[in-house]
């Protein structure tokens, strides 16, 4: 009799540890409003366009406000495969820097500390140009987009540690104007899927969706972009943002700066300047050659 008491005792005790495990145990919500910045962004879309020559962009973002100030470069590679009809994207955060409030450690159940640095994921895409512009219909471009699971800090809260996807349609239509202000408006929307893993084999599905309107002459464009996309989970997985960016023009090199804001559940302002460049010696040979 004492040794089933105190085998009683024992499983009590042990069931006390476990439950007191789990509810001290914090779930992790795989959604941009508890990770970095960089972790699962509102995709930028582009102008419906696929271009004729390799383009590279870089670029240095700062998020700041709210608890957390993220500083990173981001590198983007556009080749053509067939110019202006198919092309194969890539782009990638190599590192950033982070520092947040003590808040947002604790909001985040992050474990080692406010400030660091962190390895972000690399995302790979295709373009296929679905349908060309006329006079009366938009060009279609349909993308086909993978994240890696390569970003570090996931107990920072930095990166996921799971992989995602989406596809989405981009559609362009222009209006030109014989106005030396004013040269082209062209308006664009977005319209896709995105999934990613998250805890226990369970995905995230949500819907992306977004316009912009850019107005555009031989100086420069400007454009102005609202775009989000839509959870499932409702655990901050809906992000919208509005942003704003303006684009000087040059032959072969263009320079832009770009201020973005987080209007739901991506609680940042974000600011980025970088340069964009053409490099035809870059570009395929069998490419070059249909386009001439």
């Amino acid at each position: 009799m004492l040794f089933l008491h105190r085998m009683k005792k024992s499983y009590i005790l042990l069931l006390t540890v476990v439950f007191s495990a789990v509810s001290v145990a914090q779930p992790v919500n795989y959604s941009p409003a508890y990770f970095g910045p960089n972790a699962n962004p509102v995709h930028q879309f582009g102008d419906a366009t696929i271009p004729s020559e390799t383009t590279v962009r870089l670029s240095g973002s700062h998020f700041f406000g709210f608890g957390d100030n993220t500083t990173n470069p981001t590198i983007s590679v556009e080749i053509p495969l067939l110019p202006r009809f198919v092309s194969f994207k890539l782009w990638y955060v190599p590192i950033e820097h982070y520092r947040v409030s003590q808040a947002v450690f604790d909001q985040r159940n992050m474990t080692d500390g406010l400030s660091g640095f962190a390895q972000g994921d690399v995302y790979i895409q295709t373009r296929i140009l679905l349908a060309t512009e006329t006079r009366f219909r938009p060009s279609i471009i349909l993308g086909s987009t993978l994240k890696t699971a390569s970003g570090g800090e996931f107990h920072q809260r930095r990166f996921f540690d799971t992989p995602g996807y989406f596809f989405d349609l981009e559609i362009g239509k222009s209006f030109h104007f014989e106005n030396r202000f004013l040269s082209e408006l062209r308006a664009v929307g977005n319209l896709g899927f995105l999934c990613w893993e998250t805890t226990n084999s369970t995905q995230n599905d949500a819907i992306m969706f977004g316009g912009k309107i850019i107005l555009s002459n031989r100086l420069f464009d400007f454009e102005n972009t609202l775009a989000g996309y839509h959870g499932w989970m409702g655990n901050g997985d809906s992000p919208l943002v509005f942003s704003s960016k303006l684009r000087f023009k040059r032959e072969r090199i263009n320079f832009f700066v770009q201020y973005q804001y987080g209007i739901r559940d991506f609680p940042f302002h974000h600011i980025q300047a970088g340069i964009a460049f053409r490099l035809p010696t870059l570009t395929p040979r069998f490419g070059q050659s249909s386009a001439s």
